[in-house]
Formats: structure tokens, sequence, C-alpha cells
């Protein structure tokens, strides 16, 4: 996929305690219709997840996750064969099963290996393109008193570690996700936005989720229902300084944003 042009990843969540309850989805029909309706708005990817990695979530065992998750894409990519779908999950057997029985395309690991030491060499034996996510700690750590040197440079010197790992296996694909929101601090989150683009260093695809998060929310004193217009401000910030893909629960909005900054983009490129 011609990364050139920024790309839109949506979200199913097949989990009851996700943070944004408009997220969540169940039943098959309202699996099915919700990655419908995204992709008909003109979403790229579908992630699907059925972990909640919302601060202090509650942990859930793998069966329970494999039951969720696996059904869904399954269900997913039966019924609409041209999607990509993404498997969201830090469990090494889930991803490969996701990928190899189900139709998953990318996986999409919110512990960048950390969580499972297996995950890399399934990545590196499924050849299927990664996203490496920087989070300190675990879902239910993560938010107690998060500390950095700096910011970025500690997140650059974590990727950069990982990444040599992954690419001496010879996996080639990888994207980078900063993790907005999973071992930061409001204050870090809007520094890591506002230097996105120094991460364009490590010479990869950086995707981007703050859709509805409480950086957002808590900034502007309202619920995560009431964030979608802060989300949209925060989409266009993360575009103009670099991001490649943006992972948002409302893909029409996000769509929207990437149309109005590839205008901006041409008419600057006229200029110079």
């Amino acid at each position: 996929m011609d990364l050139k042009i920024p790309r839109i990843m949506g979200i199913i969540n097949v989990t009851p305690d996700s943070f944004y309850a408009g997220s969540r989805y169940f039943d098959d029909r309202s699996i099915i219709e919700a990655a419908r309706r995204m992709l008909a708005e003109g979403a790229d990817f579908i992630d699907v997840g059925g972990y909640s990695s919302r601060p202090g979530a509650d942990d859930i065992s793998p069966e329970e996750e494999k039951s969720r998750v696996l059904r869904a894409i399954k269900l997913i990519t039966g019924e609409i064969p041209e999607v990509i779908v993404s498997v969201d999950t830090f469990r090494a057997e889930i991803a490969y099963k996701a990928v190899n029985e189900c139709g998953a395309q990318i996986i999409n690991d919110i512990s960048g290996g950390d969580a499972d030491k297996e995950m890399f060499d399934v990545v590196s034996e499924l050849n299927v393109p990664y996203i490496l996510m920087h989070m300190q700690g675990t879902p239910r750590t993560m938010q107690i008193n998060p500390v950095y040197n700096d910011v970025v440079a500690d997140i650059l010197m974590w990727f950069g570690e990982r990444i040599v790992r992954l690419q001496s296996r010879g996996v080639k694909d990888i994207i980078l996700d900063p993790g907005f929101g999973f071992g930061k601090t409001t204050l870090h989150n809007f520094e890591i936005l506002r230097r996105l683009g120094e991460f364009k260093v490590a010479q990869l695809p950086v995707l981007v989720g703050l859709s509805r998060k409480s950086m957002i929310w808590k900034t502007l004193g309202i619920k995560p229902e009431d964030a979608l217009n802060g989300t949209t401000a925060l989409n266009m910030a993360a575009l103009m300084n670099g991001a490649d893909i943006l992972r948002v629960h409302d893909v029409k909005e996000a769509v929207q944003v990437r149309t109005l900054y590839l205008q901006l983009r041409a008419e600057k490129k006229k200029e110079q």
C-alpha cells in the first residue's frame, strides 16, 4: 500500500469494557455492519481487538480473547474478502491464528513484543506487517506515575532496540506507534504529538492513535463521547507533523481531515 497518502484504520472492539462505548460491537450483525460502514466511509484497514487496553482494565484469559477476536476476524474476512484486517493483540498464539486461520494481514501489538517473547518469532514466520507500539508498564499499571528523561528520545531508544531485533529476523514491514495514552501523562502525549516528526529518523511509517483519548477529553473537561471535535483537531496536527496512518473510531471524519490535509499539502507544494 502506498503510504505517500496517509491511511485510515477503523477500530472494531469486540469487548464489553473498551473506554469508548461507541467502538464496542458484540453480535455478528453489528460487527459486519460496522466493518462495511467503515470501508464505505473510506477506511483502508480495519483493526479488530478483543482485549481492552484502557487504563486499569482487567486482564482476561487467552481463551476468552481468542474466542472474541478470532470469531470476529473470520466473520469480517469471510463476508468482505477484499478487506485488510489488523489483529490487535499482544499474544503470539492469537496473532498466529488470526493470520494463519482467519485472514488477518497485519499484527498490531500494544506491548511491542514485551508481553509475549514469542511474538517476534511469529511475526518473522508469518512475514506480515507489524505495528510496534510503545507502552510503559501494562494496561493495569501504565498510568501510575509514568516518568521519562526525555519522552521522545526514550521512546526512540526503545524502538531502536526492537527494530534491530525484528530486522535481524528478516521482518521488513514495521510500523511505529508511539502509544499515545499508554504510560504517558497528558503533557507527555502533547509533547510526543508536537515532536512527532522526530520519529521519522527511523525511516519507518508512523501510526497515530489519538481517537477520543484522555489527553483530549481531560484537557477539554468533557467525556469521550464528546471528544470527536478534539480528535479531529489533533488528527490534523498529527498529519501535519508526519503521521502516515490514523487509527480512529470515526472513519468518515478522519477521511475528511485527510482530504483537507492533502489539499493543504498540494497548495504548499505549488508555492515551493
